[in-house]
């Protein structure tokens, strides 16, 4: 597999991780640390722009190690992403983790709305990162205003059903020249792997960890499971192919004439 690079930072890991949802600071840092994650999303709402070191969960982040990118959550149109985006800026946030999603029940990304927030925030200088419906259109669209990376959902945030836009995400691995991250629905390590597997160049996982009843064992697991798949793309496996193929020579069988 190639090198990880979004906006000129190599990441040693694929495994990006959410700060929402964990019951508390304790179990966050624990998690934290077994993931080995070198980027972490927050919402706006959880940082204190005069003091954020002193916000339990952030405080335990080592942004010497850890890049931290502030999420537009919440958002409903691009004015209040852009809002938001300009609020964390002024705030020392220059990575952006850009979501806008106005039907509460699904949580599904508006793709008009998305694109036109995108390119008002790459004019501002940010390192934007939107997530999106497993779109190819749409990717590469953002592609073409200069985001850093495209986050296309595997299924909807939370949901823990795994890979359901296969199909789809294939094309857009295909077609991109910047990093894809399937975001949203993750729920095994299993998923993250077959999405590393498939093409992708990370993962972020949120609820799948924070809600689990031990965050770090869950933790560990999404990270091995991931560096499992990236081991095995990198060995380059053999094809596979519609007949069997034996795996002893066939005049093995000579000693049974």
């Amino acid at each position: 597999m190639k090198d990880l690079v979004i906006a000129g930072k190599k990441f040693k890991s694929r495994f990006f991780l959410g700060t929402g949802k964990f019951a508390s600071k304790q179990q966050f840092a624990a998690a934290l640390e077994a993931s080995e994650t070198e980027l972490v999303t927050t919402a706006l709402t959880r940082v204190d722009i005069a003091l954020p070191e002193a916000d339990d969960i952030l405080g335990v982040i080592d942004r010497n190690k850890i890049e931290v990118m502030l999420n537009t959550s919440g958002a409903r149109n691009a004015e209040e992403a852009i809002r938001i985006a300009k609020l964390g800026k002024a705030a020392g946030y220059n990575w952006i983790k850009l979501e806008i999603h106005p039907d509460a029940h699904y949580l599904l990304p508006d793709p008009i709305e998305t694109l036109k927030a995108a390119e008002a925030m790459v004019k501002m200088g940010l390192i934007v990162l939107p997530y999106i419906n497993a779109d190819p259109v749409l990717a590469h669209r953002l592609e073409e205003c200069g985001t850093a990376a495209v986050m296309p959902l595997g299924s909807p945030i939370g949901s823990n059903q795994g890979i359901r836009t296969k199909a789809m995400l294939e094309i857009i691995i295909e077609q991109s020249n910047i990093p894809v991250v399937v975001d949203a629905g993750i729920g095994l390590p299993s998923h993250a792997a077959g999405a590393i597997e498939l093409g992708a160049d990370a993962v972020l996982i949120n609820t799948a960890v924070a809600a689990a009843d031990d965050p770090q064992k869950m933790a560990e697991a999404f990270r091995l499971a991931i560096r499992a798949a990236e081991l095995g793309l990198q060995a380059r496996p053999p094809m596979a192919i519609s007949t069997a193929s034996g795996t002893s020579p066939q005049n093995t069988f000579d000693i049974f004439r």
